[in-house]
């Protein structure tokens, strides 16, 4: 059974492709020609060279194929040409869905995130039942999700697909080698970078634990329907403080108002297109940051037997990962 895993070089993808080689998969990655290719050292993987953007590789990429995860996405808060994103979150899903269904795969999962889900105004947990649209998206990354899913959705109605949509919501864990937005607060907390914060809220998940709910629903998942794979819902300030009790620190923090903060992250996107470094705050991380973003994975848990552990071994990993990695320096 030859599976195909986009995204694997990154950091939930070499989590998915880790948990597909122990459940006997022989596994396909396209990757770009000059990616980052640490998280595959030493795994059994045949290699696809190829791009999103690219038709021609991606039909190479699904031929001979089984199965297909589609991991791979431009996950980024602040991107100097947004044309990119949509590009290869939006477009190159939708050819790599079509190609994937004219070469006749059995079977597809396809990640798509709790970003394209509404929020409730009481700070309650969202599941997939919770209403959203396009208009309601903050930022690029968002919107390009929202409608990536919406595409995907459609084609499996009109392909009749064996497809099913799984929406992750804020993984931590080992390998994350870029790293990711949310890598990025646990790594500034370790090197004491976060002397303030917002008040806000966010759903904590080991990747391991995503990895096993994307086999979970390729086995037991419903064509065309999405589930949430999260963990625990926790405020900011509480993941700042389980980090400091993990590293055994005590740390002193201000809690600053959105609105104070919203200047700040404007002067660093200005200064970002001069530099082309990521800034370290971004207006619609702050605008998004003004909402609690709790999830349920209660269909999960009910219709899959998907199963989390609590957040602060997640973490813990996480640290003892870029630690050990050299990020900590």
């Amino acid at each position: 059974m030859k599976t195909l895993v986009t995204g694997a070089n990154g950091f939930l993808g070499s989590a998915i492709m880790r948990h597909l080689l122990k459940a006997g998969h022989d596994v396909r990655v396209l990757v770009r020609a000059q990616s980052d290719r640490r998280n595959l050292t030493n795994f059994h993987v045949e290699m696809c060279e190829g791009d999103l953007r690219d038709t021609s590789s991606i039909k190479r990429a699904v031929s001979g194929c089984d199965n297909l995860f589609h991991v791979a996405a431009d996950y980024r808060m602040w991107i100097p040409d947004p044309d990119v994103m949509y590009d290869v979150n939006v477009r190159g899903t939708q050819a790599l869905i079509l190609a994937a269904a004219e070469a006749g795969l059995k079977r597809m999962v396809y990640t798509s995130s709790v970003a394209t889900l509404g929020l409730n105004p009481d700070g309650s947990p969202a599941d997939e039942t919770t209403l959203s649209s396009l208009s309601a998206m903050t930022g690029h990354y968002k919107r390009s999700k929202f409608l990536a899913e919406q595409a995907v959705q459609q084609l499996t109605d009109q392909h009749k697909l064996s497809l099913v949509i799984v929406n992750p919501s804020t993984p931590i864990g080992p390998c994350d080698i870029k790293p990711t937005p949310t890598g990025c607060i646990v790594l500034d907390t370790l090197l004491g970078r976060m002397p303030a914060y917002v008040d806000t809220g966010l759903n904590i998940v080991h990747a391991d634990d995503v990895a096993r709910g994307h086999l979970l629903a390729f086995e037991k998942g419903k064509a065309g329907e999405r589930y949430v794979l999260g963990g625990e819902n926790l405020s900011l300030l509480q993941i700042l403080e389980m980090i400091d009790e993990i590293t055994g620190k005590k740390s002193r923090r201000i809690r600053l108002s959105h609105n104070l903060v919203l200047p700040a992250a404007w002067l660093m996107e200005k200064a970002a297109m001069f530099t082309g470094k990521e800034p370290r705050a971004t207006i619609d991380g702050v605008r998004m940051a003004k909402n609690q973003m709790f999830f349920s994975s209660a269909k999960a848990i009910r219709e899959l037997n998907y199963r989390y552990r609590p957040a602060q071994e997640a973490i813990k990993d996480a640290i003892l990962w870029f630690c050990e990695n050299g990020y900590c320096r």
